[in-house]
């Protein structure tokens, strides 16, 4: 109910003269709290009340030993729920949840004394729920006319905001230190694999230069060694030997593909792959590569994705993986291949280094010995390896970073000594379905009498291309260069294929070559022959639409099949 009466009498244009607290302090009956009747009141407790009612900030009075509560606007917003039961009542009943700090407050007070707190914490049921409120608290004893005090005059003013944002700022400041020491380890680590990927950039592009000299002089040593083979077959020990240094030309063809693979240079066949079916097709394979006392296992999740990635290249990263995984075991023990899909977020809390999207990881996880960090950090360096002399290149997990780098995809490894080593490799999810189309049969290995055009900067390579092609019973014709190649062809113009090195020396480059001839006039049919082929005739780890490559060192046979098979494909 609306008190009709206002007190005091007059506001005199005091806010808090004539706000909701005067009014109600006019209209509350105090005949039974240690106030007594209003208009009984001494000259000191209505001076009091009137200073309590016009000030801005909250105040209450506690009256007497009961500690009555009389306050002004201000407090009743800070009370909030609390009000107005709080008027009138003895302090110990308005705030039962702290009597025991409100009854040390009065008796002090009404001693003489004062109290002062700075962001005092006390726990408060102002809405019904307990929450914690902190405070500036001031208590200051109040005199009854004959100068006894007789109540107590309490300044209360809430910080719990300004308590909360100190204390924010404070753990922020705390840990600032220890963000900025993560940032900082973060980038060293960032730094240190950038200079990683530096580090292998710049062995991968020496490796491709190697192995392009390598290729050619394997290449020079393995016709000369196949025409020899041709005019001493009626002799069976030189022919023994022959396929002996034939056996060790392949074996350095090999290594030099393996040098290619991590140098991400080595051309892809990439197509539709399966998963799910791949690991079921070479686990098999991949178990008679293990002993006994170490069982292979799988797990492909449902539903597993496919992926686009060249089969043959992917089976022999498979394969590396187990075999090192072997090798790693000592005695008996478990290597566990799994399929399942992923999905990198924009947010990349991996710290793979993918761009978001869906994508197929395939983990060989082992039990073994593990690796340190210092092995770690050289694990993918080409020629590096921890196995005794003669039990392995150094070239497998290269050979798997490269190919799976050259793929859009990345290596994650998680190892620990003692306890075994994961090796994940992410490829790009693909949505086309696995074509089913067989092996077709192979061309034949016919000769014919069709115009080939030889370019070939190195002339060893090109005499030995020459006399093979010769046997073969096709009429030749050669060229250093490129640009020399071109004036061939336009003296001649009767060119049936074009047969290049693709890394050649001048201003023309094999690829524009190769425009030239097989467009009209020529209409030449045009096969490439290298042992690294830079980025010209392939691009994103495949080859151009349309290219044939005939990677070197070549055979006999490769050589007759690619040819034959190019010539007949244009008819």
């Amino acid at each position: 109910m609306r008190p009709e009466t206002v007190w005091p009498d007059s506001s005199f244009d005091c806010e808090g003269w004539r706000g909701e607290m005067a009014s109600r302090i006019a209209g509350f009956d105090w005949s039974n709290t240690a106030m007594g009747p209003i208009d009984r009141w001494s000259k000191s407790l209505r001076a009091a009340v009137q200073l309590l009612l016009a000030s801005p900030v909250p105040l209450v009075m506690l009256w007497g030993r009961p500690g009555t509560m009389i306050y002004n606007d201000a407090y009743a917003g800070f009370a909030a729920g609390r009000h107005p039961f709080l008027l009138g009542r003895p302090v110990e009943e308005g705030w039962p949840e702290i009597a025991a700090f409100n009854r040390n407050v009065v008796d002090t007070c009404l001693s003489g004394a004062t109290l002062s707190y700075s962001d005092k914490r006390l726990t408060l049921h102002r809405n019904g729920q307990p929450e914690d409120v902190w405070m500036d608290l001031h208590y200051s004893p109040v005199a009854e006319d004959d100068g006894h005090p007789a109540g107590v005059l309490a300044v209360v003013v809430e910080t719990t905001r300004k308590v909360l944002a100190e204390d924010k700022l404070l753990k922020l400041t705390q840990t600032l230190e220890e963000r900025v020491a993560e940032a900082v380890s973060a980038r060293v680590e960032a730094e240190e694999r950038f200079r990683q990927v530096q580090k292998l950039e710049a062995i991968g592009n020496l490796t491709g230069g190697v192995a392009h000299d390598f290729n050619n002089v394997l290449q020079i040593i393995s016709a000369n060694l196949q025409l020899i083979e041709l005019v001493t077959r009626d002799q069976p020990d030189l022919t023994r030997r022959l396929r002996v240094m034939s056996e060790a030309v392949t074996r350095g063809g090999k290594l030099a593909a393996q040098m290619l693979a991590f140098a991400r240079r080595q051309p892809l066949n990439p197509a539709v792959v399966d998963a799910a079916k791949l690991f079921a097709n070479i686990c098999d394979f991949l178990q008679r590569a293990l002993p006994e006392s170490i069982k292979l296992k799988t797990s492909v999740s449902c539903g597993a994705w496919n992926l686009f990635v060249d089969r043959h290249q992917l089976e022999n990263a498979l394969l590396n993986l187990v075999i090192n995984s072997r090798d790693a075991i000592h005695e008996s023990g478990n290597i566990l291949l799994e399929v399942e899909n992923t999905t990198i977020g924009e947010e990349n809390t991996s710290g793979l280094a993918l761009p978001p999207g869906d994508y197929v990881k395939l983990v060989v996880t082992d039990d073994g010995a593990g690796m340190s960090d210092s092995v770690k950090a050289r694990m993918f360096e080409p020629f590096y390896s921890t196995k005794a002399e003669g039990q392995g290149t150094g070239l497998g997990l290269s050979m798997v970073f490269g190919f799976v780098s050259q793929s859009a995809g990345c290596v994650d490894v998680q190892t620990q000594l003692g306890t075994g080593t994961s090796v994940a490799l992410y490829f790009p999810r693909c949505t086309q379905t696995e074509s089913m189309t067989a092996d077709g049969a192979r061309p034949r290995a016919s000769s014919g009498g069709e115009v080939v055009l030889v370019v070939e900067d190195d002339a060893e390579v090109r005499l030995a291309t020459i006399d093979m092609l010769a046997q073969l019973g096709y009429k030749v014709l050669s060229a250093q260069t490129a640009e020399s190649a071109l004036a061939v062809l336009q003296k001649h113009g009767n060119v049936d294929l074009l047969f290049s090195d693709v890394v050649m020396p001048g201003t023309l480059r094999a690829s524009a070559l190769a425009k030239i001839a097989s467009a009209p006039p020529y209409n030449a049919t045009v096969v490439f022959a290298s042992g690294y082929t830079r980025d010209i005739i392939f691009h994103e780890g495949r080859l151009d639409e349309g290219v044939v490559l005939l990677k070197k060192p070549f055979t006999f046979d490769d050589l007759a099949r690619t040819i034959r098979h190019a010539l007949d494909a244009r008819r």
